[in-house]
């Protein structure tokens, strides 16, 4: 039997407690090492390590050993709260559904864990800090001077902060800059603070100004590595430029920002940059110099009127990426008709992958991309259904807008690297899903598997609308029989033009069948 961390340190506490009783009984834990025990507390939160203080005289001083120090808002909150989000998309909604009294008595417990982790003197030092909190109230005055002296005295070397707010992105103007100004004025008042930054994650924070932005992460966060902003900006329609030969970046994120453009003049570490959501029709991005940038994605869902533009132009500057996935949401492309255009900057792509296709919109139109890409060596493709939607289509009274993009004639098939297919949410029952996948195959001489995959992720709005529609494209076949005739059907040399090896495989959430 399998038990987890929480479950083994709590069961030795329970022996603890009886010990006296069955004195022959071992302790599980007891026979490890220091380096072994502070590994598994290193694993759990730091209010369950501190608990296990009072295991033994030899676990008191144990959690004071940690080499590194989370302290998490969360982890303080005096009820349990809902399941802390994987996609770092959803924490803005999780941090604004905690009540204002629960953040003040986290907050609260949060300030004195720290006192008492911080101000106590060990032999080890703590080199990294995971720290995330709201600056409400007056607890950056209690909680900024802690971390600034942890930093002075060397026990602290790196530190990775978030701050949370207690909004969601519907938040009024008026606060964002509010918000600006109180984050800036705590990194004034610990100055010592941004050099010691290595990631950093903001919220709903509208800076006066440009320039403010720029200083405080980039002139003054030399160590800094990863920047995640939440509808972060300099105001609706502003241009963000980075300029920073200097920097150490190396993942940028940007989610629901009102930015017209960013445009990324010189950062010659970075390596990622995502961007969820962006607020304008225009072209979202422009590179300068990004040598060393290699992994590209962007999520947006388009209106009706956008009229799209060139990714061969936004790519411009940014001929090293091997990883781009484009997500559009479910809703109109918003990226131009293009296909040879596209071999420049897709020279050297490896990984290519085109989300959030509405379930009755062809696929053949993302063969344009890959003939652009003959080094593709994984394409992915995934379709997009969520009854969720389908209200907001009904009230505005109009259709999707098809894509407009033509089938490509397949010149330069020989010359493809692709190995793998993968098809998220595949439906059978959608002709077109079929023909896709039977295309590729006949088309990829090197191709070794096709992937189909059944969605895994539940939508949290769709399954709050109870008893859900029968999707368009069927239920995703889960029975061997079924997914046999499927692959013969896709293996059938009378469609198919070329014969293909490719094992087929099926992954639903119960069960992985390869054919």
């Amino acid at each position: 039997m399998a038990y987890s961390v929480p479950t083994l340190l709590l069961s030795s506490m329970e022996q603890n407690n009886v010990r006296h009783r069955c004195p022959q009984e071992e302790d599980r834990l007891g026979a490890l090492t220091d380096d072994i025990l502070l590994s598994i507390l290193g694993s759990v939160d730091l209010a369950t390590a501190a608990r296990t203080s009072a295991l033994s005289t030899r676990w008191r001083s144990l959690p004071w050993l940690l080499p590194e120090l989370n302290l998490h808002v969360r982890d303080f909150l005096p009820v349990p709260c809902p399941d802390y989000p994987l996609a770092a998309a959803l924490r803005i909604f999780f941090y604004s559904k905690i009540p204002a009294q629960h953040i003040n008595q986290a907050m609260a417990s949060l300030t004195r864990a720290a006192r008492s982790f911080l101000r106590t003197k060990h032999s080890r030092t703590v080199t990294k800090m995971s720290l995330e909190i709201y600056l409400v109230g007056n607890y950056s005055h209690d909680i900024g001077p802690l971390v600034r002296d942890a930093i002075d005295n060397g026990t602290v070397r790196e530190l990775d902060l978030t701050i949370a707010d207690d909004k969601d992105f519907r938040c009024k103007r008026a606060d964002m800059l509010q918000k600006a100004r109180v984050v800036d004025g705590f990194f004034s008042t610990y100055p010592n603070v941004l050099p010691c930054l290595t990631r950093l994650h903001l919220y709903n924070l509208r800076f006066a100004k440009g320039d403010m932005l720029h200083r405080t992460l980039f002139d003054c966060c030399k160590q800094l590595q990863h920047l995640s902003l939440d509808h972060c900006d300099a105001g609706d329609g502003s241009v963000w430029q980075i300029d920073a030969p200097s920097s150490g970046l190396r993942v940028l994120e940007l989610r629901y920002s009102y930015l017209k453009r960013l445009e990324v003049l010189c950062l010659p570490k970075l390596e990622l940059l995502r961007w969820e959501v962006w607020l304008h029709n225009e072209t979202p991005l422009h590179f300068g110099s990004v040598p060393c940038l290699k992994e590209l994605f962007l999520l947006c869902g388009a209106d009706i009127d956008h009229p799209g533009f060139s990714l061969s132009q936004l790519l411009d500057g940014a001929t090293d990426i091997h990883t781009l996935t484009l997500n559009f949401q479910g809703e109109k492309l918003w990226i131009q008709p293009e296909s040879r255009q596209l071999r420049a900057a897709f020279s050297k792509l490896k990984k290519l992958s085109i989300q959030g296709i509405y379930v009755e919109f062809d696929l053949l139109w993302t063969i344009n991309l890959l003939e652009a890409a003959p080094t593709v060596e994984i394409f992915g493709v995934e379709a997009f259904e969520h009854p969720c939607s389908v209200p907001f289509w009904v009230r505005v009274g109009v259709q999707r807008v098809q894509p407009s993009w033509k089938t490509p004639g397949f010149t330069s098939c020989s010359k493809w690297q692709l190995r793998e297919l993968h098809v998220a949410s595949f439906s059978p029952l959608v002709g077109h899903h079929m023909l896709f996948v039977r295309e590729v195959m006949g088309r990829a001489p090197k191709l070794e598997t096709v992937l189909l995959k059944e969605n895994e992720e539940p939508c949290r709005k769709c399954e709050a609308m109870g008893a859900l529609p029968t999707p368009i494209g069927g239920m995703f076949p889960r029975g061997k029989d079924e997914q046999d005739a499927i692959a013969r059907q896709l293996r059938d040399k009378r469609i198919v033009s070329s014969s293909s090896a490719a094992k087929i495989v099926f992954k639903s959430i119960a069960s992985t069948v390869v054919f």
